[in-house]
């Protein structure tokens, strides 16, 4: 028989079902929700997708059926989907396209936002006692109140459920009364914010009041959901980045400990309602999660700060700061670090190797910190390398590059440089992905 470890690998790959141009339509149609993976066999980011993909198809197996189809071998299929890039992920419902996937890629996101693809788009609460239970969650929720069951305005938001369904939690009534104890008295759709996260620097319920369409619905959620200090985790940390950041990293814990959790975010949150509209968007973060992140990205140590919330501020641009001064249980440490971070009186936090002394190789060896002043140089043409000490095909070009060098050296125009990226930022603007 097979050990142990090999025959959970084999498991998990029969979960995934394997589709093809004879037999797709056939096999889709027995299953009422399907996430289907369009994948070539040469992609590198379908490699890395693959073992997550099969281990949330084991995880959500007799729940959500996950499968995959060969582009190479069955590009029929793939060709009548609108394929074009690979890995494609399409959310199916009784063999019938319904969705793109636009969920995470690791298996546990791929599993938490699948689970939520099943059941109805929107739940249908009948009742007070259905409201309390439905808001009363971990995560924030969306309930749409009408005044009955064939409005055009319900009907509408049960369009917009069924394309959010997998980003938000979403439920309806038809009973105007469900609305009355927060202050709605006409049809109106209601954002709660998730318990947890309740202070009183916000309110924890938001009315939309703009006229209902699919767009608009989707604009309020994404506005409001977050609110003025969000939870960010490796699964939202993408949608929050998309704007200057600040975040504060500590013991967070929300299962097992919602009160020690909150007390260092309502320090944040004071000093996020008294820099508010000034551009700068606030986050609490469990240290833990994202430790590898704050060592390489901003040079913080597990052991560094004791207890206490580590505090970053991460541009849209890239640019990165560290808060220095330990955090101050009343908050003033905090607001001289965004007084002098407005004052543009910080200085970034650039990941780089120290300036070589001696620097007189044909191929240049430039760090983060001489970046600028080497590769931008207005007087100079510039080639420059990026590399990493464990790529070998870095080491193979090595001696070609040496002489590519030494032959230009004599032309104090150009210079042929290198860069290893691995240890230093790469400055914005520079695609380096491998």
């Amino acid at each position: 028989s097979l050990p142990t470890m090999h025959r959970a690998a084999v498991s998990s790959r029969r979960d995934v079902l394997a589709l093809g141009d004879a037999d797709f339509d056939y096999l889709a149609t027995e299953h009422e929700t399907m996430l289907v993976k369009f994948y070539a066999p040469w992609c590198g980011h379908c490699k890395k997708l693959a073992p997550e993909f099969e281990k949330a198809a084991t995880r959500l197996k007799g729940t959500v059926q996950l499968a995959k189809v060969d582009c190479t071998a069955h590009s029929e299929t793939c060709g009548r989907f609108g394929v074009s890039g690979y890995p494609t992920l399409k959310i199916f419902r009784n063999g019938r396209d319904s969705a793109p996937y636009d969920g995470p890629r690791s298996a546990d996101g791929i599993y938490h936002y699948m689970k939520k693809q099943t059941g109805p788009d929107s739940i249908h609460l009948k009742s007070e006692e259905d409201l309390q239970t439905f808001i009363n969650h971990y995560d924030a929720s969306v309930v749409g109140v009408f005044s009955g069951a064939d409005g055009s305005q319900l009907a509408e938001f049960l369009r917009a459920a069924a394309l959010l369904r997998g980003q938000f939690r979403l439920a309806h009534a038809a009973d105007l009364k469900l609305g009355e104890k927060h202050g709605v008295t006409s049809e109106s759709v209601l954002l709660f914010r998730p318990p947890r996260l309740s202070n009183k620097f916000e309110e924890s319920v938001v009315v939309f009041k703009d006229f209902l369409t699919v767009g608009s619905l989707r604009r309020f959620i994404r506005e409001n959901i977050h609110g003025l200090c969000p939870h960010m985790t490796v699964e939202n940390r993408d949608a929050l980045r998309v704007r200057d950041l600040l975040t504060a990293y500590y013991d967070l814990d929300y299962h097992r400990n919602i009160q020690g959790s909150n007390y260092w975010r309502n320090r944040v949150m004071k000093m996020a309602s008294t820099f508010s509209g000034r551009g700068l968007t606030f986050s609490v973060a469990n240290r833990k999660d994202f430790l590898f992140e704050l060592e390489e990205d901003f040079g913080l140590g597990t052991s560094d700060g004791g207890g206490l919330p580590f505090i970053t501020i991460r541009t849209k641009l890239g640019h990165k700061y560290t808060m220095r001064e330990e955090f101050t249980r009343d908050g003033q440490s905090l607001q001289r670090f965004l007084d002098d971070y407005f004052a543009g009186r910080l200085k970034r936090y650039i990941k780089s190797e120290p300036i070589p002394e001696r620097n007189t190789d044909a191929v240049k060896v430039v760090v983060a910190e001489s970046f600028d002043d080497v590769v931008n140089d207005q007087e100079k043409d510039v080639l420059i390398q990026f590399y990493s000490r464990s790529c070998s095909h870095c080491k193979k070009l090595e001696p070609v590059y040496r002489e590519l060098a030494e032959t230009l050296s004599s032309d104090p125009n150009i210079i042929v440089a290198k860069m290893n990226a691995g240890d230093n930022d790469v400055p914005l603007g520079y695609d380096v992905q491998g």
